[in-house]
């Protein structure tokens, strides 16, 4: 076991002492929902800068 794994299992047991078996799955379910959230605003941020500018034009 290397080094990054041993820390993410020291993470998951810290986490668990402080937050509590019940309340984990709910925990784990609200990080999921972020991680999507924030790759669904990098992808569409991705789609504006590819997308060709609007001309503006004064009159």
């Amino acid at each position: 076991m290397g080094k990054f794994e041993l820390i993410v299992l020291l993470a998951l047991v810290v986490t668990m002492l402080f937050v509590g078996g019940k309340k984990l799955p709910e925990l784990a379910r609200g990080v999921g929902q972020s991680a999507k959230e924030l790759k669904k605003g990098f992808s569409d941020d991705d789609t504006e800068a590819k997308a060709p500018a609007k001309k503006t034009t004064k009159k």
